[in-house]
């Protein structure tokens, strides 16, 4: 980097979702339990990071606007990982960012812009040479700015959190999970729309809200031992045990928050709905499609390519009408970020 020049880097990064399920944390961002995620392809955010040199500054512009409720996010994410690295103090920063999917409706859009700017500043990094580039490092920055953004700058599938049936596991960086069956491949992920706005209650508020929770020893002993069964199933390809588990643990992470205290429901009558619908036409078509849920009221509806007719027909003759002005969004297992020309 010249001393008169901005650094610019770009990345594009993906969402993605858990079959095990983190919910709850301990420390400084680190995993109550350990968790395994399919890296998706269609959500994603692209963030173009720019750095003049000069005092800490930034601004952040979303979907070409400016939007000083992200800065507090951003700016706490800036004085964590400056800590560590008190180069990264000496910079203007100019972020620009978009998601092709909605902000804050149980798609993680944290995942995919905080994994993406992690990204950027790993390249910013090894510019100033500061630390050779690598995934391992942006996972863990990306973790610092949220949580569940350390899983996606894997493709594939990735796994975070110390787990002693996962060589190389940590709960400060996640690592990506390999030699999974070829089923698991081309399985797709279609997300259905039940709710475009906001949450109302936050990710974050949620995961503290396991503090204290009657049920939070029970739900970590339990997703210790669903990581276990998940890793064999991904192993095998016995798709009736990975329907069958992945619906549990979705509807899990749903029970934690309707019995936390205070209480509070994201999934609407919508999301019932699709839920029971996809549950009827697997009983009647034999198909392994099932459902899972992320913190939020929308659907994934996940299944192996040789299932994706019944899948079309599913959501055209009876959940697309669930769907928040009939939107659904097509998406399948992705191969990870990429960096983007800037």
């Amino acid at each position: 980097m010249k001393a008169s020049e901005p650094f610019i880097t770009q990345w594009q990064s993906p969402s993605n979702i858990a079959l095990v399920k983190y919910w709850g944390k301990k420390g400084f961002q680190l995993p109550s339990n350990a968790s395994i995620s399919f890296t998706l392809d269609a959500c994603h955010t692209t963030t173009r990071l720019a750095a003049t040199p000069g005092d800490l500054h930034l601004s952040i512009r979303v979907n070409g606007k400016e939007q000083p409720s992200f800065l507090p996010k951003i700016e706490q994410f800036f004085k964590h990982i400056s800590e560590l690295f008190p180069a990264l103090k000496n910079f203007n920063y100019s972020i620009d960012t978009s998601n092709t999917f909605p902000h804050s409706s149980g798609i993680a859009s944290s995942a995919s812009g905080m994994s993406a700017l992690a990204l950027c500043v790993v390249d910013l990094l090894a510019d100033l040479n500061e630390e050779s580039f690598s995934p391992e490092l942006a996972s863990n920055l990306a973790r610092i700015g949220s949580g569940s953004a350390c899983r996606s700058v894997y493709g594939g599938l990735a796994e975070w959190g110390k787990h002693a049936n996962f060589t190389g596991s940590s709960d400060e960086y996640a690592i990506p999970f390999t030699g999974y069956d070829e089923v698991f491949n081309s399985f797709h992920d279609d997300i259905l729309i039940v709710h475009e706005g906001s949450k109302s209650v936050s990710s974050t508020v949620g995961h503290s809200l396991l503090n204290g929770h009657a049920f939070a020893t029970q739900r970590f002993e339990e997703a210790e031992k669903n990581m276990s069964r998940m890793k064999a199933i991904l192993h095998s390809g016995d798709l009736d045990d990975f329907v069958d588990l992945v619906e549990r643990e979705a509807l899990m992470l749903h029970a934690l928050m309707m019995t936390s205290t205070p209480s509070f429901i994201l999934m609407k009558p919508e999301t019932v709905a699709i839920i029971d619908a996809i549950r009827a036409d697997r009983i009647e078509k034999g198909h392994h499609i099932c459902f899972t849920l992320d913190a939020g009221a929308n659907v994934h509806m996940l299944y192996p390519e040789k299932d994706a007719h019944y899948a079309n027909e599913l959501i055209t003759s009876k959940l697309v009408d669930y769907c928040e002005n009939g939107r659904y969004i097509r998406d399948r297992i992705g191969r990870g970020p990429k960096r983007i020309h800037a």
